[in-house]
């Protein structure tokens, strides 16, 4: 066993601890004072295991890209390869999805008191409507909006009044939605991968990102729909900075930065990644008059339709506190809400990140040996041009010592912008914002975590335990989403 794989397991069992330890304390303080508010801590679901019509398809799914997907994955054609991966990826979520049967895993989720479809008959005249949407969330305002329309800006409703208005209206149409565009997600992060890193760690990484855990929550539920524009956002954004077609790509970015503002608050946090993005693209700048004029479209139409954001978000952050928000002990989901991550994202993404980990910290030694390489001889003065170059690619070598490294320069790009995600992740627990049901409201995040396990060297154990451990979690328990 290598010393690699070994530290591998070790944070997997880490990992796993973690996990015991949430469920261990969060039903211990569920049973004696009842402020978690949910049915299995740490997740928002019940005990209750069973199987259905999409058994058999998961066990499939689950079998074929455990044997075949690494080397399929390696062969394709690029772009084959991505309509592969969408495709297995809807696969995989509609099985899982179907486990719970039609009507409870895809027809009812979005139909539910808390959710969007509830309100659907409210926006008959939706500029009216968004002109009032402020007024209905809190909870002692008149008809106050459900949780989840409350407690998103109104895009999110929107969109399935959309879907409605043009004959696909009903929980089974929102679900098929939700799960088709979703699937999509692990393509946009192969082409970010891609075109940031290089296409071997895409590929590397290709059946970890169809064949995620994060699939079981995926499915039926809106966050996965929010976790695919938000991946295309980071994706076009990398093809801008990286010279493909950037006008076009940098536009798109921006409109659909714009969107994922007023579709959840809590994506705002996307800029950090994009933030990453801009840093490791050699052409930066060329993009941003066009990302810029499209992240400021959707915000105009929603501010001229009458829709105030801020004024949402601060009436947002008083709902949260007069429900469950309210209850719910920050002192155990601060470091609960990472158990749920551990069971979204799986083993295999525990030991990616260790990995990614490594990857960063080996940035200060290789800095160091360029350093070294790049000194003037001494006895020689540079004249004024050489200093000039040279503060500046010091400078460089600083603020992106990954950027230009020969060799492992890939590798230690992958790692930033997985770690850019991570830190987002932080971001939003320490916010106290998001107090349980992470495993469906952190999906954006979770995606780009999964992308870590183009690091593994052994992928066809890791994704082996991807997929028991998803398959296990839909089948033992009934989950929220």
């Amino acid at each position: 066993m290598t010393r690699d794989l070994l530290r591998d397991l070790y944070a997997t069992a880490t990992a796993a601890l973690l996990v015991v330890a949430a469920a261990l304390v969060g039903t211990a303080i569920e049973r004696d004072h009842g402020t978690l508010h949910v049915g299995w801590p740490p997740l928002y679901s019940n005990w209750g295991p069973h199987v259905g019509p999409g058994t058999p398809a998961a066990l499939v799914v689950a079998i074929g890209v455990v044997a075949y997907g690494p080397r399929v994955a390696a062969r394709l054609p690029w772009r084959a390869l991505l309509g592969a991966a969408w495709v297995t990826a809807m696969a995989w979520t509609w099985s899982l999805a179907l486990i719970d049967g039609w009507q409870r895993g895809i027809a009812t989720r979005l139909t539910t008191k808390y959710e969007y479809l509830q309100v659907i008959d409210r926006f008959q005249d939706i500029p009216a409507t968004l002109r009032d949407f402020t007024g209905h969330i809190l909870l002692h305002s008149p008809d106050h909006w459900p949780p989840h329309v409350a407690g998103h800006p109104p895009a999110a409703t929107v969109t399935f009044v959309l879907l409605d208005r043009v004959g696909l209206g009903g929980g089974g149409w929102a679900g098929a939605f939700c799960i088709t565009v979703g699937a999509s997600a692990c393509v946009a992060v192969l082409v970010a991968v891609r075109a940031l890193a290089d296409e071997a760690l895409a590929r590397r990484a290709t059946p970890f990102l169809v064949m995620a855990p994060a699939a079981v929550w995926m499915g039926t539920s809106a966050d996965g729909y929010f976790a695919a524009v938000a991946a295309w956002t980071i994706a076009f954004l990398a093809l801008a900075v990286t010279g493909h077609r950037p006008r076009l790509t940098g536009l798109a970015s921006g409109l659909l930065f714009g969107l994922i503002c007023y579709l959840s608050y809590g994506l705002t946090l996307f800029a950090l990644i994009a933030g990453a993005v801009l840093l490791l693209g050699p052409r930066r700048t060329r993009p941003l008059p066009y990302a810029l004029a499209g992240v400021a479209v959707v915000p105009v139409v929603f501010t001229l339709a009458g829709f105030n954001w801020w004024e949402g978000y601060r009436l947002l952050v008083e709902r949260y506190y007069q429900g469950a928000g309210g209850i719910r002990p920050y002192g155990y989901w601060v470091w609960a809400n990472l158990a749920c991550t551990v069971l979204i994202v799986g083993p295999a993404t525990v030991a990616g990140l260790r990995r990614t980990g490594a990857a960063l910290l080996e940035t200060p030694r290789r800095l160091r040996a360029r350093s070294s390489l790049d000194a003037p001889p001494r006895g020689r003065a540079p004249n004024r041009r050489g200093t000039s170059a040279r503060i500046g690619s010091a400078l460089r070598r600083r603020v992106l010592p990954w950027a230009d490294m020969p060799g492992a320069s890939a590798e230690l790009r992958l790692a930033v912008l997985v770690a850019a995600a991570f830190a987002a992740l932080l971001i939003a627990d320490l916010s106290g914002m998001s107090k349980a049901e992470t495993e469906r409201i952190w999906l954006p995040f979770a995606m780009w975590l999964l992308a870590s396990c183009a690091f593994l060297t052994r992928p066809g154990a890791w994704l082996a335990a991807q997929a028991v451990l998803a398959l296990l979690l839909n089948h033992l328990l009934l989950t929220g989403w």
